[in-house]
């Protein structure tokens, strides 16, 4: 039932610390002394008047004038017959005069672009039936359980090709149906969306958002988002959200100068403004703009049992002079560069977050050496889940992209990142940011011809499962698209009728399915004592071998050969006695490769060998990896 705005109500969202505040601002139908219809709350302090507008009054801005909420800044009207379905905007009379139209800052429905109304949503509940999820969900324990996501565009993982150009869109009953058995027969273990709230513009891929607590109409009802987490969870799979906190777009319609100036903005435009994005920044420091921002990470979480928030853009948060030269920004208090009020929103957010939800997890991609991200608030840190690894990531990327002759030029690339490997929780991402923009496809990066670029791609994917950290693929690189990425097109799925491009999305498969089973591959993803280099120097044979352990002290061993040449009586050092088995070969007939291997097991040598007293001779296929486990049975300990 919907409720005026209480004096409770009424502190705690001067606070900023109202966390539920979308269950009072906005559209809520209902009845109030028994009359049927609609409440409507804004947030616009210091203008002359607000009006309710919309077909039913002939967008008539005298016809439905809000009542001020004391001097709160809030606005607030019950108007009857209002129903479900209904579009409204505030007409706003800013403080000089100035008439303004303006969609609901905390609509939880708009209509399909290019329309920019609110829309009045329905007052029925949804029926969960993740209950069990859910009550397991509160004792995950990420830190040392698997975390495999497959990354993906809801607007073009398929599309409808007989429909018209902008109305293609799957809707999320149809996404359910298609991409939650694709998805869980790759083993995966999450998905994340990119930003599903509402946005004017296609491109911007939802990262220029203009309803923070409104589901993109392009999917369908937020009814519907619902029912497709729901069926998410009832099949064994998380759903991560992409959420944009950073920045939001000058579009005249939305939040931009609210009131006719900067209301949720920075007034300052050398704090207020991403002069690169043509967007405006969040003024973190004023109450009212912090809760805005706090509850809508809540709302996902608790409307729509989202798993998990990935942070977009924390870097551009935290630095007052990101992507700004000398003289164009202007620092905090004590004369730094850090944002010091962005800090403590994001500590906030986790803070919050994590009393509230246990077991949902918060990422960020910060791209700089920030410390303690993924580290406690309490000793200094900003207290996230995990971190995305950007210097992984574009390091190994460039070292992939080398042609193989010249890459023992680069082989630190590749052992760098155990530098600096357990500073913070992190996630290793091959995000849609890596197939964008001329950057070319996963397959495409590699160098060499056809049966090369696939051999590389399965070499790196197994690299990629093999070094420490949660892992993450952008839909497209799991069976080798050949372009980029592109908002307006779905995949290229008819690659997948090609045995090269099949194969490949088998060895994902393969990879997700030893990652989840094999505790060596994730149980110590961010300790030390889960990773142990047998050889990290052979740079003049670009070889590559390691240890993974599990919390029992059980091992895989893998190499990596980043040559196109066959290495024959290739011997490593291993720390135990008896027969490896190979566990996964890259280069089996079955991935596309060319069945050069080890017959399926090898015996140790009592040879002793870079530090071990066990040695293992080997045959290494070209561009290839395998991974080895030590038979107990036939085993002997050091």
């Amino acid at each position: 039932m919907p409720q005026p705005p209480g004096d409770i109500d009424l502190h705690l969202f001067a606070e900023g610390r109202h966390y539920q505040i979308w269950q009072l601002m906005g559209a809520h139908p209902g009845a109030e002394d028994g009359i049927t219809g609609c409440r409507f709350t804004v947030w616009a302090p210091g203008v002359q008047s607000v009006s309710v507008v919309g077909d039913f009054n002939g967008w008539n801005q005298h016809a439905h004038v809000m009542q001020a909420v004391k001097s709160s800044g809030l606005w607030t009207l019950f108007i009857p017959k209002i129903t479900p379905g209904t579009g409204y905007k505030y007409s706003i009379t800013s403080r000089t005069g100035q008439q303004l139209s303006k969609t609901d800052p905390y609509a939880r429905q708009m209509f399909l672009r290019p329309e920019t109304m609110a829309c009045v949503p329905t007052a029925t509940r949804y029926d969960w039936q993740d209950s069990t999820w859910l009550q397991q969900r509160t004792q995950f324990d990420w830190l040392h359980q698997p975390i495999s996501i497959y990354e993906l565009h809801a607007g073009s993982w398929r599309t409808h090709p007989e429909k018209e150009e902008d109305q293609r869109f799957y809707n999320w009953r149809e996404l359910a149906a298609e991409l939650i058995p694709y998805v869980t027969d790759l083993n995966y273990t999450h998905i994340e969306l990119l930003p599903v709230s509402e946005h004017p513009l296609d491109a911007s891929w939802g990262y220029q958002v203009s309803g923070y607590y409104a589901p993109s109409a392009r999917y369908g009802t937020p009814e519907d988002f619902r029912y497709f987490i729901d069926q998410c969870h009832q099949a064994g799979l998380g759903v991560f959200l992409d959420w944009v906190p950073a920045h939001f777009p000058k579009d005249a319609f939305a939040l931009a100068n609210f009131i006719g100036e900067p209301l949720y903005e920075y007034a300052d435009t050398r704090k207020g403004e991403h002069k690169e994005w043509g967007t405006l920044i969040f003024d973190y420091a004023r109450h009212e703009v912090r809760n805005f921002l706090l509850a809508n990470a809540l709302y996902w979480l608790e409307e729509f049992h989202i798993d998990g928030l990935r942070v977009d853009a924390v870097a551009a948060m935290l630095h007052l002079d990101y992507a700004r030269a000398s003289g164009q920004w202007v620092s905090n208090q004590y004369g730094g560069r850090e944002n010091l009020e962005a800090v403590t929103l994001l500590q906030e957010l986790n803070r919050v977050v994590h009393a509230q939800y246990p077991g949902v997890v918060t990422m960020a991609e910060e791209s700089t050496s920030w410390p303690g991200v993924s580290r406690p608030i309490e000793i200094g840190g900003l207290g996230f889940s995990m971190k995305w690894n950007m210097g992984w990531m574009n390091d190994n990327l460039d070292y992939m992209a080398q042609d193989p002759v010249y890459r023992k030029f680069h082989h630190n690339k590749m052992t760098f990142s155990q530098m600096y490997a357990w500073t913070e929780n992190f996630v290793l991402p091959l995000s849609h940011d890596e197939v964008v923009h001329l950057k070319r496809s996963m397959l495409d990066k590699m160098p060499g011809d056809y049966w090369q670029k696939f051999a590389n791609l399965r070499l790196f994917y197994a690299w990629h499962y093999a070094h420490p950290g949660k892992k993450l693929l952008f839909m497209g690189g799991e069976f080798g698209q050949w372009t980029e990425w592109n908002e307006a097109t779905e995949l290229d799925w008819t690659l997948t009728q090609y045995p090269a491009h099949d194969a490949l999305r088998t060895l994902l498969k393969d990879l997700n399915g030893l990652y989840r089973t094999e505790s060596a591959l994730h149980e110590l993803d961010f300790h030390s004592e889960g990773f142990r280099w047998i050889d990290c120097n052979d740079t003049e044979q670009s070889v590559l071998s390691l240890l993974r352990y599990d919390k029992a002290g059980n091992h895989l061993l893998m190499v990596f050969n980043f040559t196109p040449v066959v290495r024959e009586h290739y011997t490593i050092g291993v720390p135990q006695a008896g027969t490896y088995h190979e566990l996964l070969n890259t280069d089996s007939e079955f991935y596309g490769g060319s069945n050069c291997g080890n017959g399926g097991e090898l015996s140790t040598l009592a040879q002793p060998n870079m530090g071990f007293e066990q040695s293992l001779m080997l045959t290494l296929p070209p561009l290839g990896a395998l991974y080895l486990q030590l038979n107990h049975a036939n085993s002997t300990s050091p």
